[in-house]
């Protein structure tokens, strides 16, 4: 609990309308969360301004309350600028500063991030750290998980979140971090130690316009890493070196680097690499001596994601050894390359790819273990890039060799013109249009012959679909188990 004018004292300025000066119990940014004594920000959302809720949260017991204008309330009224940036201020002062009592890691990138950021818990789990994991498919405080709303949430939830990390004697977070994130400030306040770059490719240019705008984003992450040098607390960037923005995020930081990658280059790369159906090997060349790993993982990409985790491991003082020794019993992701079977003489494949760069990296890797064709089934989100729709297709077709075009998230928009602007990559190939999702599995599944892999991708861990603004439970797994069993 905190007084609203001792609370205020990180704001450089500010107005204030009425008088008073309550206890605060807790911060809410959303007015039925409100309870007795809370402050609650207005914050001006694309679909809701919550400026004309103030008058709920007051009824439902706020103290005062944070906003950009005046608001018809008799509680007093904080007037700022700007309320977003203004709650990462107060919810840092508030929850007392709790990212600077954890190690705290951050992974951005367009692909690899929630592997990437599990592997690392995997690492610092080992290695006798209790961690939290924050990401797309849970937040996770030790062994207890609870479900994500988003990859990286507001600047509120995470200093709430870290705040009670360290209640429960936490001593690690490790999170996503998205590009809409840097971009809209949420995790400003949060005091990285250690941020990672996996990788940068096509999408989300509903949102930013450009790839230099969404290259920019990112590299937010390095940018707001530090400045200083502590040697009790140094900063570390972690960035794959292999990637055409390496340089760009190199340039952007003044912390440590550590770059990792296939290239001789890279500080820590993978050399005599070996690919198999279901692990990579080679050998760890770093600069704290060499080692052989078996990955149980299959696919170049998992090869990235183990340096990323290696590398920052390393930067949080693990050893190498102990770093290879977790990670030769790591276990995968749900979702993500994740094999179904039902005692079928062919291959179901479960993957979130839903980039172009991550479908071609998936299919790489299918194209190494199939003994038959490969079909995959695919689409495309309503309402987002849809820049990308024909590339996805045209990578779908020419990496396999035959696919089903289907829905995906259709949200508001037609299903059938998501599929039209996806046909325009797939000019002269082999593929079908099925708009329901179910029956698209249910026929690739039917199409596949003894020796052959079927891809189902876009959704992995995924429980829902969204069409309309309606939610429907839809699991991939599930639905291919169940027509497997069925055949």
């Amino acid at each position: 609990m905190m007084r609203l004018h001792a609370l205020l004292e990180v704001l450089p300025f500010y107005k204030v309308q009425g008088e008073g000066n309550p206890a605060i119990s807790n911060i809410a940014n959303h007015h039925k969360k409100v309870r007795n004594g809370d402050l609650f920000i207005c914050i001006k959302g694309l679909e809701v301004d919550s400026h004309s809720l103030a008058h709920v949260a007051e009824k439902n017991g706020a103290a005062a309350i944070l906003a950009e204008r005046e608001v018809d309330v008799d509680i007093p009224v904080i007037i700022v600028p700007d309320t977003k940036k203004a709650m990462a201020v107060l919810s840092d002062h508030f929850y007392e500063q709790p990212s600077h009592r954890l190690l705290l890691v951050g992974v951005t990138g367009t692909n690899g991030k929630t592997t990437t950021t599990n592997l690392i818990d995997q690492i610092f789990t080992g290695n006798g750290m209790k961690t939290g994991l924050i990401g797309t498919m849970h937040i996770k405080a030790g062994d207890e998980l609870e479900v994500s709303h988003n990859t990286t949430p507001d600047s509120l939830t995470l200093q709430q979140t870290f705040h009670r990390f360290c209640k429960k004697g936490v001593k690690s977070a490790i999170m996503e971090v998205s590009s809409h994130a840097l971009d809209q400030g949420r995790v400003h306040g949060c005091d990285y130690d250690i941020a990672v770059f996996t990788n940068l490719s096509q999408d989300h240019l509903d949102y930013h316009r450009s790839m230099d705008e969404y290259r920019n984003a990112k590299g937010l992450l390095f940018s707001q890493l530090g400045n200083t040098y502590y040697k009790k607390t140094p900063k570390y960037a972690i960035i794959n070196k292999d990637d055409h923005a390496a340089e760009y995020f190199i340039r952007s930081t003044a912390a440590h680097v550590f770059t990792y990658g296939l290239s001789a280059e890279a500080d820590f790369c993978a050399r005599d690499l070996q690919l198999k159906p279901s692990e990579s090997s080679f050998t760890l060349v770093s600069p704290f001596g060499e080692k052989d790993i078996v990955l149980p993982l299959a696919g170049k990409f998992n090869v990235y994601n183990a340096l990323a985790a290696i590398a920052a491991a390393s930067a949080a003082g693990i050893s190498v050894e102990q770093s290879v020794r977790l990670l030769e019993n790591a276990q995968g992701v749900r979702g993500r390359f994740e094999s179904i079977s039902e005692g079928q003489p062919f291959s179901v494949i479960i993957d979130y790819a839903h980039t172009p760069d991550g479908l071609k990296n998936v299919l790489e890797t299918i194209q190494s273990i199939a003994a038959g064709e490969i079909i995959v089934v695919v689409g495309c989100g309503g309402d987002r890039d849809k820049i990308k729709r024909p590339i996805m297709a045209e990578i779908a077709c020419e990496y396999g060799d035959f696919a089903v075009f289907t829905s995906d998230n259709p949200r508001t928009e037609n299903p059938i013109d998501i599929l039209k602007d996806m046909e325009a990559g797939a000019v002269g190939k082999e593929y079908k249009l099925i708009t329901d999702r179910k029956n698209a599995i249910k026929e690739a599944i039917l199409q596949a012959k003894e020796g052959d892999v079927v891809l189902i991708a876009g959704k992995g861990h995924e429980t829902y679909q969204i069409i309309g603004n309606d939610v429907y439970d839809f699991d991939d797994r599930e639905v291919a188990r169940q027509i497997i069993r069925e055949l």
